[in-house]
Parts: C-alpha cells; structure tokens; sequence
C-alpha cells in the first residue's frame, strides 16, 4: 500500500469512528463536538482526494457554522439540555433503522458501479459566484452569525436578571 491509501483508510476508520461516538454518547454537547471532529476529518479526506475546494467548503459550512449552528441552538434552550438527565443515545428503533438504510445504500452502490462513469468537474464557476459576485453577502451572513452568537451567549449565561 502506498502512503495515501493508508492516510485514506486511516481517515475513513477516525470517520466511521466519530460518526458513530456522535450517535453512541450520552450527551448532547458531546455528540455536537464528535459530529465536529466527523466534519474535519471528511474535510481531510476531500484534501488528500486533491478536491482542495470540496474541503474548504467542507471546513467553513459544515465543521464551521453548521456546528456553531448547532451549538447556538442548544444554549438558547433550557439548561435541563447540559445536565446528565437530558441524555441521548440510540435505541432500537434508530439502529433498525441505521441497519436498513445502511443495506439499501450498500445494494444500490453495487448496483450503480457497475457502469457508472465518471464526470469531471470544474468548480470555477461555483467559486466565481460565491466570492465574486456573492463574495460581500456572505460576508455579511457571516457577522450577522456572529451576533447572532454572542446574543445567544448573552441571554444563556448565569445570574442575569
């Protein structure tokens, strides 16, 4: 084997591993920081698969505001959410689930792969759009956010009145 398929299969085991902390622990916070963490690694992944796009997109939407998405939502909800009897977990429903929806993903790759063909594809006009024309918008999207995240903070914390 050469060095990037072992970075691969070392990166695809830290993914399978986070994906499944994030639905295994108990809490809400933990899972929203393995959820994180699963982020990153897939943005890893994206850059040695030399989609350096993919994973900077990867990195800012997903392990970026996604998360903090996440994380802004559970400090504007009741403090019960931070405490050991708010847990959470799968059951035996969800993994029943999990299970069926893992083996129709499995049947239709290896019904599809057989005579799929690959397109490529040139991420110059997504990019043009998004920090050209685009580029002032998500800017401010991104300062709105972070308000947005600072007011969270200010209403959750302890001893206002």
């Amino acid at each position: 084997m050469i060095l990037e398929e072992l970075a691969f299969l070392a990166l695809a085991v830290v993914a399978l591993a986070t994906a499944l902390l994030a639905l295994l622990v108990r809490e809400l916070v933990h899972t929203i920081l393995w959820i994180a963490v699963f982020f990153v690694d897939l943005s890893a992944i994206y850059f040695l698969l030399e989609a350096p796009f993919l994973g900077v997109l990867q990195l800012g939407v997903y392990a970026g505001a996604v998360t903090v998405l996440l994380l802004f939502g559970i400090m504007v909800t009741r403090k019960r959410i931070f405490s050991r009897e708010a847990t959470t977990g799968i059951g035996a429903v969800p993994l029943a689930l999990a299970l069926v929806t893992f083996i129709f993903v499995i049947a239709s790759v290896g019904e599809f792969s057989a005579g799929a063909t690959v397109h490529a594809y040139d991420p110059t006009y997504l990019s043009q759009n998004l920090f050209n024309v685009n580029g002032p918008w998500l800017l401010l999207l991104g300062l709105i956010m972070l308000g947005a995240v600072g007011g969270a903070i200010y209403l959750v914390r302890e001893g206002r009145e």
